[in-house]
């Protein structure tokens, strides 16, 4: 099985939103079996939480389950369990890079390096925003997550 974890700040938007994309984009092609997908924050603000209420409703709208989802924080076991760890902005990569291993460095990166139409952007955090925000980081978010399904289909396992 290959895992893969995505990281934004508090793991109650970004993240949690990436996190149904990418399971349902799995589904969809029925491979999800073969993955374990996770997400979480850099920060603990919102720890054991469920995603905020506007982040849960742009997911419904467009048919990604994440009402179901629990905030945590990163932690220092999930550099060594995850073989791919992506972040939706460069504050959250440095944030991670600063404190993983240097074995693990390598393994986490943007989420949207995977992307076309936002190739190597940040993903806004929609937090505390109108509805219009959240709408905007999924259009992205999705972009990311098609990127990264495709390639992770078609790349080997790792041993």
């Amino acid at each position: 099985m290959r895992s893969i974890l995505l990281v934004c700040t508090a793991n109650i938007c970004r993240s949690p939103m990436a996190e149904g994309v990418l399971r349902k984009l799995l589904a969809d092609s029925g491979r999800e079996k073969e993955f374990e997908i996770d997400s979480a924050g850099t920060h603990d603000y919102h720890a054991g939480k469920p995603p905020f209420e506007k982040a849960t409703q742009a997911a419904q709208r467009r048919g990604y389950k994440i009402d179901h989802l629990v905030s945590r924080q990163v932690t220092p076991r999930d550099f060594d369990h995850f073989d791919a760890i992506l972040v939706m902005d460069r504050g959250n990569l440095a944030a991670l890079k600063s404190i993983a291993p240097t074995r693990c460095k390598d393994k986490i990166e943007l989420l949207l390096e995977h992307g076309d139409e936002h190739y190597g952007k940040d993903v806004p955090d929609p937090y505390g925003q109108k509805d219009k925000a959240y709408e905007v980081a999924l259009d992205m978010i999705e972009d990311g997550c098609r990127g990264l399904a495709a390639f992770v289909t078609k790349a080997p396992a790792p041993r």
